[in-house]
């Protein structure tokens, strides 16, 4: 039995997006490390509950920037002027962004400090007393990192550009480390708000290190690149142009964890941390796999030089290899998310603080965002593929239609459905989580219909993604045959059963994938071989 075979990527290509990849990797175990110890010291309570809606703004922000508006804008810009040879006019133009970034930096630390009880009313409505008033201590305390994460995304455009991948996406995890040394100084003792505080202190010192890290790197990239406005250069113009197209587009999509925290602090305490610990989980297969090749793929897609068709015929060409490979990797995640997400939220939460029924209200959340995780995880490739087309607007208006229906969809599943269906209001995580994934599926189908429409046939098919979700259903039935066992014999100790369970899911569907030929599992299977013989 094979599968139809995905279009070949060069070597050097593919490295991109490995290297991306492992970045990502690093700072998002070092980010679940860190989360880990986190719910050690606070569990699911209101301190937990304030943190995460604090964290929300910077969060927001660093992917508005840091891999949205800046990426879509600068780099296909940036790309573009390199690949023709232009390097002069292409670091007039690094130094201008590096200005006007450096400005909307200062504009937004000032607002955010100046409007801190209004974005708290923003982001918290059901916040009140105690909980309202330290959230908006923490928002000031928050904002000047926001403003260092904004200006180190100047650096990430830069280092991408020139396909020095790895570091702008692996330096997220001096942060992680900054808010696990604040907390173990700090001490549980110190009580649930005191220990946010000094999380907050370690948020900031972490971006802050982030910024010190990248920017020798890049100022390297860009020898003579001195501040200017730059506003006589139309690509600077250019730039400017698709900024406010690629900045409306990512806000318009960042609204929708907005509203998931504004609905998610309307229902019961705890119910924002519980949102938060499962988001944590949900994004590390997009950001491992989605963000990963997108990321690696738009200064590629954007260097695509000659006639139209042939410029569409390169961009089909790689976004087609993408998809492939995103599905290979999260159809797995989905199935481990519903089948087995008891045992990677034990396993990384379950101590201290953090109980077994916490433990389950991640489970079922996450489930929730299994629902749409594979098709929010395309869209994001496709994003690119217009951003690296020139089109801003097309992802602006699916994304503000992705809104409206995450907003409706939300609200009716996380009150109205729960009371028809007599489910405690705790539960209001799940629909959360499932609203925002069936809104995510929405985008990811008019995406693809408007690209057909400009370039012609692409995508995988149909037959290929019911394989991968047949093998994904097999691993996971091999991996319960595993845990009944142990659980009866262990008891509830995640972290003597999932280890055990998770890797045999793993391994059975990878093996599934090279019994079945399909080209990433062998491929896989390769560089596996070829590291363990090293």
């Amino acid at each position: 039995m094979t599968v139809e075979p995905a279009a070949e990527v060069p070597p050097s290509r593919v490295r991109g997006s490995l290297a991306v990849a492992a970045g990502i990797l690093a700072s998002r175990v070092a980010g679940l490390v860190r989360q880990s110890v986190f719910a050690y010291y606070l569990g699911g309570g209101a301190g937990a509950d304030v943190f995460n809606a604090a964290l929300k703004i910077p969060n927001v922000l660093q992917n508005l920037l840091g891999e949205g508006a800046v990426s879509a804008s600068f780099i296909p810009v940036y790309s573009r002027l390199r690949a023709e040879g232009r390097h002069r006019e292409a670091v007039a133009v690094a130094g201008a962004v590096a200005t006007l970034l450096a400005l909307v930096t200062g504009a937004l630390v000032a607002l955010g400090v100046a409007f801190a009880p209004q974005f708290v009313d923003l982001i918290a409505p059901g916040f009140e007393g105690a909980r309202r008033a330290e959230t908006v201590s923490l928002v000031r305390i928050v904002f000047p990192g926001v403003g260092l994460l904004v200006l180190s995304a100047w650096c990430l455009g830069i280092l991408n550009s020139h396909r020095r991948f790895f570091l702008p996406y692996a330096v997220p995890m001096a942060s992680s480390a900054t808010v696990v040394v604040a907390l173990v100084v700090t001490g549980r003792a110190a009580g649930e708000f005191a220990l946010a505080r000094a999380a907050t202190y370690g948020i900031v010192a972490g971006a802050l290190a982030q910024l010190l890290v990248q920017l020798p790197a890049a100022l390297r990239l860009v020898p003579g690149a001195r501040p200017a406005l730059g506003s006589g250069s139309p690509e600077v113009r250019a730039v400017v142009s698709r900024f406010s197209g690629a900045l409306l587009s990512r806000g318009v999509a960042q609204l929708s964890g907005y509203i998931d925290q504004i609905l998610a602090s309307l229902l019961p305490v705890g119910a924002v941390a519980t949102l938060a610990f499962a988001q944590t989980l949900n994004l590390l297969p997009v950001s491992l796999f989605g963000t990963a090749i997108s990321a690696s793929e738009l200064p590629e897609m954007s260097s695509a030089t000659g006639t139209v068709d042939e410029v569409h015929r390169a961009v089909v060409k790689r976004l087609d290899a993408g998809l492939a490979r995103i599905a290979f990797f999260v159809v797995p995640s989905a199935m481990a998310f519903v089948a087995l997400g008891g045992d990677i939220a034990g396993l990384l939460y379950q101590r201290g603080a953090f109980t077994r029924t916490q433990t389950l209200a991640v489970w079922a959340t996450l489930a929730g965002s299994a629902v749409g995780l594979l098709g929010q995880t395309m869209a994001r490739l496709y994003s690119s593929a217009f951003y690296a087309l020139g089109d801003t607007r097309t992802p602006m208006r699916v994304a503000a239609l992705r809104l409206v229906l995450t907003a409706a969809l939300g609200y009716v599943f996380a009150f109205p459905l729960l009371r028809a269906l007599g489910v405690p209001p705790s539960w209001g995580t799940v629909g959360l989580s499932a609203s925002a994934g069936l809104a995510g599926w929405i985008e990811y189908l008019v995406l693809r219909a408007a690209l057909r429409r400009r370039v012609g046939a692409h995508g995988v098919a149909a037959p290929v993604l019911l394989r991968l979700w047949s093998i994904a259903l097999s691993a996971a039935g091999a991996a319960w045959t595993v845990r009944l066992p142990l659980a009866a014999a262990l008891g509830d100790r995640p972290m003597l059963v999932a280890p055990p369970t998770l890797a045999v899911f793993g391994l059975g569907y990878l093996a599934a994938g090279v019994f079945v030929g399909d080209p990433t599992a062998r491929a896989l299977l390769v560089t596996l071989r070829r590291r363990i013989g090293r």
